[in-house]
């Protein structure tokens, strides 16, 4: 109970501090959400350190699902969905982490995280980024996507990959610019936030298949 108890209160802190974001910038909503988004990415690394078996892990995520379900339902934490834009992101988002446990929790931790990571971080940041500072832009199945959005997402998925393959002790492999890349193109497609089970799901495997089993 203590590891699901500092579990809950890990993903309270980060919901008080988007509750605090949102009194101080009402109007910011897309940014309160990415701030959900990449808050909650270091959730998986301070759950295998305090060693959550794999069972644990789905029920607990499971249910999450179905809470965010009922969220979609009757609007009770309006502040998890408080976008101008129709998107089942945050569903996906707990979807492709279920996926991911099932498959990787185990037999493969490094891969889950690479894939967990890249939609945390790489596409967290690329929305932020890209939204707030100004580059050329196009619309994609009506998304409007950037440059510097696209590059961020790139980037920081690389530097994801270099440093878990690094800590992991595998060697330098021109596959993590594959892997990369096809992270970002993924990024691209992203009605009604697809792209938040694409992307980690696909990256975890190609890391899997490009770099854990060679």
């Amino acid at each position: 109970m203590l590891k699901f108890a500092i579990i809950l209160i890990y993903i309270i802190f980060v919901f008080l501090i988007s509750i605090l974001f949102k009194n101080l910038n009402p109007k910011k909503k897309e940014v309160l959400r990415k701030m959900i988004h990449i808050g909650i990415g270091p959730l998986i690394p301070i759950a295998k350190y305090l060693e959550i078996n794999q069972i644990a892990a789905l029920y607990f995520t499971g249910i999450i699902s179905l809470l965010i379900i009922f969220n979609y339902l009757y609007k009770v934490f309006p502040i998890i969905e408080d976008v101008e834009r129709k998107s089942f992101g945050t569903l996906f988002y707990c979807f492709s982490l279920f996926v991911l446990i099932y498959l990787f929790w185990e037999s493969d931790p490094i891969s889950l995280i690479v894939g967990f990571f890249i939609m945390t971080f790489g596409d967290g940041f690329a929305g932020l980024i890209g939204k707030n500072i100004q580059s050329k832009s196009w619309f994609l199945f009506n998304q409007k996507k950037s440059i510097l959005g696209t590059l961020t997402m790139f980037t920081i998925s690389l530097i994801i990959i270099f440093g878990l393959s690094y800590y992991s002790e595998y060697s330098f492999n021109f596959n993590f610019f594959t892997i990369a890349a096809i992270a970002t193109a993924l990024e691209q497609f992203s009605i009604f936030g697809i792209d938040n089970f694409t992307v980690p799901i696909s990256s975890a495997m190609c890391f899997n298949f490009f770099i854990t089993r060679l």
